[in-house]
């Protein structure tokens, strides 16, 4: 494995509200930001990409699809009965909850290829506040890097090139 980035940086892609350039290293690729661009404040629904600056807790990978990443982050493979409560003013708000599951959720094993690689983000994790936002990942990009409900998208490759280089002490700033 290559040295440890310890910074990431995320902007806003010149005239493009939801479309993103995340640098990394030498690198500077294309991403999809939320629906409703980059934002100081995320609220669950409203499609902010937030401006912050956070760390990468962990990921997650598909095992039917893809092989554990080669990462310094810890990785998890994903299960058919995982999910993510999105359900505010549940006690498990933005958090992985074990399916079936009566709260609203979203399931982590997708039939698109989505979640094939997911990261989570520390984005209202600890401490977690009601309705600031659930499930704000690093994800997979749909084709033509449609907007996300507030995630950060990649293409697979290129994701699968920011894990070999990334740990849990890299930060990501996400800037106008």
């Amino acid at each position: 494995m290559t040295d440890m980035l310890g910074e990431i940086t995320l902007r806003k892609k010149p005239l493009q509200t939801t479309m993103g350039l995340l640098s990394f290293g030498s690198r500077t690729i294309p991403c999809a930001l939320g629906r409703s661009g980059l934002g100081p404040i995320k609220l669950e629904g409203n499609g902010i990409t937030p401006l912050i600056q956070t760390r990468i807790l962990y990921g997650f990978y598909r095992p039917d699809k893809e092989r554990r990443p080669v990462s310094a982050l810890p990785f998890f493979r994903l299960e058919k009965n995982m999910g993510w409560c999105d359900a505010p003013g549940h006690p498990n708000y933005n958090r992985l909850v074990q399916l079936p599951f009566s709260a609203s959720h979203e399931r982590m094993w997708r039939d698109d290829d989505l979640y094939d690689l997911v990261l989570v983000l520390d984005i209202n994790i600890d401490p977690r506040a009601n309705r600031r936002g659930s499930a704000l990942f690093i994800h997979v990009a749909r084709p033509g890097y449609s907007a996300t409900e507030g995630c950060i998208a990649l293409a697979k490759p290129d994701l699968r090139h920011l894990l070999a280089v990334i740990s849990t002490k890299t930060r990501l700033t996400i800037a106008r």
